[in-house]
């Protein structure tokens, strides 16, 4: 589910200024005049309900001056939204024609915060701290400073809030957990099934590789679950909010995510079997993967989705021993 549009005829009285968010005819004109058809292939579905839209940002935590990055914006629904709570947001947009429209649905709906957002068109999964977009109003550099020279205002983004697409929602979470340090929290509407098992608790059903990596990052909970019957068009399944905080200080060391996720993943390759017999052929056979796992204190007999991520950072250490 990607790209946000919501609330037909909304204003919003901030100090003494209106400010309009969109909604369903909007999004459907906007639609008509750019050519837009919603697409399975990159999960559009917009949403049209303010309350929505809103309770992401609510949600989020996000406040005045905070610095947000959004992933797949769309129209601009969510956009909106958190300019509306006087934001900083820069946009990562996949979609030439939407990203090309964005700043202009900005400056029509809410001129007063032009100046608080910017967007790149860019695929989120190749996105450096270096590309992000940054706001014309937005100074990082400490006042004094020579800012003759045109070099590039860092933009450190300690939010993410998004709407993600069912097929790239774990890897886009990830890969920008890992790329961009600042980011502190990350707020996301995903599928459903996403968010269950990014929240899952070792022995559940659906705790799987993406419940042990996002827990490398961060601590995960899930939210509210939301209607499908709030998009245009109306996808075949709900949603959910899901909520990342990063760990104030990771006690993981950076130089095994590598070697630990590649347990997660021989782990849970063959979920049914023994971590024994799983990890047989990433250790080089089942007796050399029992003594490894011996060696970190984790029952060879157990199975992977009884782990939770230190087990797993243990069985990275002792190989590595």
């Amino acid at each position: 589910v990607r790209g946000l549009g919501s609330f037909a005829g909304a204003r919003l009285v901030l100090g003494h200024k209106h400010m309009s968010l969109l909604g369903p005819v909007q999004i459907r004109a906007f639609a008509n005049r750019l050519g837009v058809r919603p697409t399975k292939a990159l999960g559009q579905n917009f949403v049209h309900d303010a309350g929505t839209v809103r309770r992401i940002v609510r949600d989020a935590g996000v406040e005045a001056g905070d610095l947000v990055l959004e992933v797949g914006p769309g129209f601009g629904s969510l956009t909106l939204a958190l300019l509306e709570v006087a934001a900083f947001v820069s946009a990562v947009e996949i979609d030439p024609v939407l990203a090309r429209e964005l700043p202009a649905t900005v400056r029509a709906n809410m001129p007063e915060a032009c100046d608080r957002f910017a967007v790149v068109e860019r695929d989120a999964m190749l996105v450096s701290a270096e590309d992000l977009a940054v706001p014309s109003s937005y100074d990082a550099r400490p006042a004094g400073e020579d800012h003759s020279n045109g070099a590039n205002k860092p933009f450190s983004p300690t939010h993410l809030v998004a709407n993600l697409p069912y097929n790239v929602a774990v890897p886009v979470i990830l890969t920008l957990l890992e790329t961009l340090p600042s980011l502190r929290s990350v707020t996301v509407m995903v599928q459903l099934e996403v968010a269950d098992r990014l929240a899952a608790e070792p022995g559940s059903r659906t705790y799987g590789i993406p419940s042990v990596k996002a827990n490398w990052y961060a601590d995960v909970r899930r939210g509210a679950k939301i209607s499908r019957h709030v998009f245009w068009p109306v996808p075949n399944v709900d949603s959910a909010l899901v909520h990342l905080e990063r760990h104030e200080d990771n006690p993981y060391p950076d130089d095994l995510r590598e070697l630990t996720f590649a347990i997660v993943d021989a782990a849970f390759a063959q979920r049914r079997k023994t971590l024994r017999a799983a990890l047989g052929a990433w250790a080089g056979s089942p007796g050399q993967a029992e003594e490894i796992l011996r060696a970190a204190g984790v029952d060879p007999s157990l199975r992977g989705e009884r782990l939770g991520i230190s087990d797993f950072v243990a069985i990275a250490m002792a190989a590595r021993a």
